[in-house]
């Protein structure tokens, strides 16, 4: 009798390999073989199929990896056995004689490491050929899902199966966008250097990626404005929420540890919270992840262009510097002697004699009076007078001791008191912007410059946001700071806006800019509503 292979332990594997033996089938020679006959096993799989014999797996790999014969494939299977990938048991289903106890047959089955393998190999697979996206509907997704957080919050006992339920769609919804903009990014920036990427598929979806940035773009100023607002107005009343959502994961804790897991799963809550509110909001200096994708996208726009005014110019046949090297060395292949070569390297790149060394007044007039050829030798040449100091030391440059370590503490108190001083005046800035209520542009009056450039920022954003069609848009500043809602009024009057440089004129708005900094009681009263009728004390005088 033949003896059986060994016989496997609880996971499946036989005891021979190594724990990660199961990958070894990657790196050996013929493993595009292994991998397709791994793959057999798993259709197999599917099929509910529990053995295969090596005819089945012969039979089920495809045409372009079939070996000749049919023997390759039982050597390849054999050494998936070797591996732990396989496992062999004996086939007596065919015995019909006693000769043929001594015959070796076996069928094989997929081992519980072997099948774990592929199924990390198949996700390894998928995460490599994901394509990033740019999704402006899990945008939308969030600003739905941080609404219904706001009326749970509103409520004094909050259901916690449904805060639990918009906290994770929450936060499944904004790592799959965060995930899919740096995967879209890495592979624009991929696409700009052309690598892996084919010209003529380059050239023809190029327009339809700009059209996509564009859209993001606009996309992102308008709904990242408003989920930056509602996550400012969630931020003193998230915390109850999360630990709610917490509470309800640690409810199935085991007995005695119920507080410990509640308290990871409300650090895990706050830290994906804080990840959520840092990518739309700027804080401490740093611009927000939504504002840096914003200028990566808009950065990426040009570059593309670039590439393609490139790509236009070498079809027109225009040279570059690398045709002109593939030129020369092509050149230098069809050069008949080494003579020729030396020439053309002479003529290409001009090395000659370095009879510019060292030249002053008197090595020149000397030259004018006995001029000497760019081929004379060195050693039939005249010397060449070379000042001692470069001879000693190689430089002309005349060396002291390093400079003294400077104090800059004096310097950075100066940017701090700087610093200090321009968080000041946007403040003041932002106070002096605040309208408490609903009015019209041209009530603005005189606006100093600093409050001017910051109204424009937020003037800016506005439009960005009008759509045709629309008669009123809200937006909030990209670090959250203030928000300004305008308004159509439709009745043909012009705004003038007085500064120190200047009179800005346009048409006429209604527009209530908030200090979203501000507390909502120091807030100012909010005036009468503006209408299309209503004129300023001096438009009725």
């Amino acid at each position: 009798m033949t003896a059986t292979p060994p016989a496997p332990d609880q996971s499946g594997t036989p005891p021979g390999p190594s724990r990660y033996s199961a990958f070894a089938h990657l790196t050996a020679p013929n493993s595009a073989l292994y991998r397709q006959v791994m793959a057999a096993f798993l259709a197999a799989k599917e099929r509910f199929a529990v053995h295969l014999r090596p005819e089945d797996v012969y039979a089920a790999l495809p045409s372009e990896h079939r070996p000749p014969e049919s023997e390759t494939v039982v050597k390849a299977l054999d050494k998936l056995v070797e591996w732990g990938n396989l496992r062999a048991d004996p086939d007596t289903a065919r015995v019909t004689a006693v000769e043929d106890f001594y015959r070796k047959r076996f069928i094989y089955q997929l081992t519980a490491s072997g099948e774990a393998a592929e199924t990390a190999l198949a996700a390894y697979d998928e995460s490599l050929g994901r394509p990033g996206a740019l999704q402006a509907v899990a945008l939308r997704d969030i600003i739905t899902q941080l609404r219904a957080l706001l009326v749970l919050a509103a409520d004094d006992a909050p259901d916690p199966a449904k805060t639990h339920l918009a906290l994770f769609t929450l936060t499944s919804r904004f790592a799959a966008l965060a995930d899919n903009a740096r995967a879209f990014m890495g592979s624009l920036q991929r696409t700009i250097d052309l690598h892996d990427v084919e010209v003529e598929t380059f050239l023809a979806y190029k327009d339809q990626l700009i059209q996509y940035l564009e859209r993001f773009i606009q996309d992102l100023i308008t709904l990242g404005a408003r989920i930056a607002r509602l996550v400012l107005e969630l931020e003193h009343r998230v915390e109850p929420l999360l630990r709610l959502a917490a509470a309800r994961e640690a409810a199935d804790a085991s007995p005695g540890e119920t507080e410990q897991a509640e308290a990871r799963a409300f650090g895990q809550w706050e830290s994906r919270w804080s990840g959520l509110a840092s990518w739309f909001l700027s804080r401490d200096g740093r611009e927000s992840q939504a504002r840096l994708l914003r200028g990566r996208a808009l950065g990426a726009i040009p570059q593309l262009l670039a590439v393609v005014r490139s790509l236009t110019e070498r079809r027109a046949g225009r040279s570059d510097r690398s045709a002109d090297f593939r030129t020369l060395a092509r050149w230098f292949a069809e050069a008949p002697d080494d003579e020729t070569r030396h020439r053309l390297w002479r003529v290409a790149f001009g090395l000659y004699p370095a009879r510019h060394l060292s030249i002053d007044a008197d090595s020149l007039a000397s030259r004018q009076a006995s001029p000497t050829p760019a081929s004379t030798p060195w050693a039939e040449a005249e010397p060449l007078r070379i000042s001692p100091q470069l001879r000693r030391s190689g430089s002309y440059e005349r060396r002291g001791k390093a400079r003294k370590v400077e104090d800059r503490t004096e310097a950075r108190e100066l940017l701090a008191a700087l610093a200090r001083k321009q968080t000041q005046e946007t403040e003041t800035a932002r106070a002096l912007l605040a309208t408490g209520g609903e009015t019209r542009l041209s009530r603005l009056g005189t606006l100093d410059p600093l409050s001017f450039r910051l109204f424009l920022q937020l003037l800016g954003d506005a439009l960005a946001s009008w759509r045709p069609g629309m008669t009123t848009t809200a937006v909030t500043s990209n670090d959250g700071s203030m928000e300004i809602r305008l308004t159509a009024l439709g009745d043909g009057r012009t705004a003038r806006i007085e500064t120190p440089d200047g009179v800005f004129t346009g048409p006429d708005h209604g527009v209530e800019i908030t200090d979203l900094t501000m507390p909502v009681s120091r807030r100012p009263a909010a005036g009468p509503p503006v209408t299309a009728a209503a004129t300023t004390p001096r438009e009725a005088g």
